[in-house]
C-alpha cells in the first residue's frame, strides 16, 4: 500500500496518475480501498474477457476469412495483459500497473492500424480507418471505471488520444497512396468536393480523426468525475464503518444497529418485560489479594471477553461491566420472541465456556475460576438517562431480583439460579425447550432479599 502524508505540490496536482490523498493510516479506509480495488480488478478482467470473446465472434461474422486470426491474436494479447494488470494492481500509484495499462492501449492501437500480415488486401492504409475500429477503445475505458481511480480513468482517455493520434499521423506520413485514384474520384464527383473527400480511398479524413479523440477524451473526463464522486462516497462509507466499529466497543451489536438506523431510537421511556442476567466471579476479592495487578487485569479481560461473546452470540445486550462481573439484558432495545430462551441458553453456554477456560488455566498451572449466574424475567423501565452524555438505562424489579439470584448462588453452592418466572416464559416461547432446564432443581418458597413474597427458584 502506498502512504500519502505530505501535501502535493502544484505540479503533482496535475499528474493524472497521482492517487487521491486519502488517509491510508486508517485501517478501515485502507481495507475499504483494498477491497474496492480487488473487486474492481476482478470485475474488469472478467468484463474484458467476455468483451474480447464476443468481439472475436463478431469479427468472424464480419470477416469469415483465415486472416481474421491476426485480430484474434491481438485479442488474446489484450486478455493476457488484463491478467497481468490484475496481478500488479494495488491501492495507490503502481508504476508496473500504469505501464501495463499503457501497453494495453498500445496493443489496441497497433492491432488496428498495422496492416494484417496474413491478408493480401491491396486497399490503401488510409482505408483502415474507415472501419471505425476506434470504438473498441471504449471497452477498455469502460472496464477501467470498474477498478481504477478517477485520475487513472482520465489518464486512459489522454493516453488513448495521444497514441491514436500519433498512430494515424505516422500512418499518414508513411502510407503509399494508390496513384491517380484520388484524381479519378474527384473528377467523377466534380462539383461535390466534400463527397469526393469522403469517398477518396487515400484520404485519412483528418477532421474525423480529430473528432474521435476529442469525444473520447470528453467521455473519459466525464467518467473520471463520476469515479471521483464514487471514491468520495467510498471514503465516507469507510468512515461510517470506523464509527460503527468504535460504537461496538461500548455497545452490543443490536444497540449499535438501533442507534445507526434511527435518529432518536432509544429516548422514549417505556416499560417492557425482558430477561436480565447477572454473572460474576465467586471469591474474586480473595483471588486478587496479593496478586500482581497486571495479572488480575488480564484475568478480568479474559473473563469479560468470553462472557461478552456469549451475550452477543445469544442476541443479548451488554448493559454494563461490574468489576469482576457483568449485567446483560435480553429483549433490549427491541423485544424478540425468544428473550427468556436466549437468556437461559446464554447462562448455560457461559458455564460451558468457563469450564473450557478452566481446563486451559489448569494446564498452565493457574487457578480455576468459579462463577455465579442469576437470571430473571420481569418488568423493567427502559430509556435514556443523562443530558449530553446519554446512557441507555434498564431499571426495575427484574434487575434487582436478578442481582439477588446471582448472590444466592453462594448459598446453594450453585452455578446458575433462575426464577420460576423465567422458566415459565422460556417454556411459553419454546414448548419443546425443556432440555434447557436439564439438571436444574426446584426450590420452592425461597426468601429473596428485597422481595416481599417468597419465590420459586431453580438451581443448577
Amino acid at each position: 500500500m502506498s502512504e500519502i502524508t505530505a501535501s502535493p505540490s502544484r505540479l503533482e496536482r496535475f499528474a493524472v496518475t497521482q492517487p487521491d490523498a486519502v488517509d491510508l493510516d486508517n485501517k478501515y479506509t485502507e481495507a475499504a480501498m483494498q477491497r474496492h480495488k480487488q473487486e474492481g480488478l476482478e470485475l474488469a478482467v472478467r468484463a474484458r474477457w467476455i468483451a474480447m470473446a464476443l468481439t472475436g465472434v463478431l469479427l468472424i461474422f464480419l470477416n469469415p476469412q483465415w486472416e481474421v486470426l491476426w485480430y484474434h491474436f491481438i485479442l488474446l494479447l489484450i486478455c493476457a495483459n488484463g491478467w497481468l494488470i490484475r496481478r500488479a494492481g494495488r491501492v495507490g500509484q503502481s508504476r508496473t500497473e500504469l505501464l501495463l495499462i499503457f501497453v494495453d492501449l498500445l496493443i489496441m492501437t497497433l492491432g488496428m492500424i498495422v496492416p494484417n500480415p496474413f491478408s493480401d488486401d491491396v486497399r490503401p492504409l488510409a482505408m483502415q480507418y474507415r472501419f471505425d475500429n476506434f470504438q473498441y477503445f471504449f471497452i477498455i475505458l469502460a472496464a477501467g471505471t470498474l477498478a481504477y481511480s478517477w485520475r487513472t480513468v482520465v489518464a486512459i482517455g489522454s493516453w488513448t488520444a495521444l497514441i491514436w493520434t500519433a498512430g494515424w499521423i505516422i500512418a499518414w506520413w508513411v502510407a503509399t497512396p494508390i496513384p491517380g485514384i484520388s484524381q479519378k474520384v474527384a473528377a467523377a464527383l466534380q462539383g461535390y468536393p466534400d463527397v469526393a473527400e469522403l469517398l477518396d480511398p487515400n484520404s485519412f479524413d483528418i477532421p474525423q480523426r480529430i473528432q474521435q479523440v476529442i469525444v473520447f477524451v470528453m467521455v473519459a473526463v466525464t467518467l473520471g468525475v463520476s469515479m471521483r464522486r464514487l471514491n468520495r462516497l467510498l471514503m465516507s462509507n469507510a468512515g461510517l464503518e470506523r464509527e460503527r466499529a468504535n460504537l461496538s466497543r461500548y455497545f452490543s451489536p443490536n444497540v449499535v444497529d438501533e442507534l445507526s438506523q434511527n435518529d432518536e431510537p432509544l429516548k422514549q421511556v417505556r416499560k417492557a418485560d425482558i430477561a436480565v442476567l447477572f454473572i460474576d466471579i465467586v471469591g474474586f476479592t480473595k483471588f486478587a489479594a496479593g496478586r500482581d495487578p497486571y495479572e488480575v487485569i488480564e484475568v478480568l479481560r479474559g473473563f469479560h471477553a468470553r462472557m461478552e461473546a456469549e451475550v452477543f452470540r445469544h442476541h443479548g445486550t451488554l448493559d454494563k461491566y461490574l468489576g469482576d462481573g457483568l449485567m446483560a439484558t435480553f429483549g433490549t432495545p427491541v423485544a424478540t420472541p425468544l428473550d427468556a430462551t436466549n437468556a437461559l441458553s446464554c447462562a448455560r453456554a457461559m458455564v460451558g465456556v468457563i469450564d473450557d477456560w478452566n481446563q486451559e488455566r489448569l494446564r498452565s498451572g493457574e487457578h480455576d475460576i468459579h462463577v455465579g449466574i442469576g437470571v430473571h424475567f420481569g418488568s423493567v423501565v427502559l430509556g435514556d438517562i443523562g443530558a449530553n452524555r446519554l446512557e441507555f438505562a434498564v431499571i426495575g424489579d427484574a434487575v434487582n431480583v436478578s442481582a439477588k439470584l446471582e448472590a444466592m448462588t453462594r448459598d446453594f453452592n450453585a452455578r446458575i439460579v433462575v426464577s420460576d418466572a423465567l422458566r415459565e416464559q422460556a417454556l411459553r416461547e419454546n414448548p419443546n425447550g425443556g432440555a434447557l432446564m436439564d439438571g436444574f432443581q426446584k426450590r420452592q418458597g425461597q426468601t429473596v432479599r428485597g422481595v416481599e413474597t417468597p419465590m420459586d427458584i431453580w438451581v443448577l
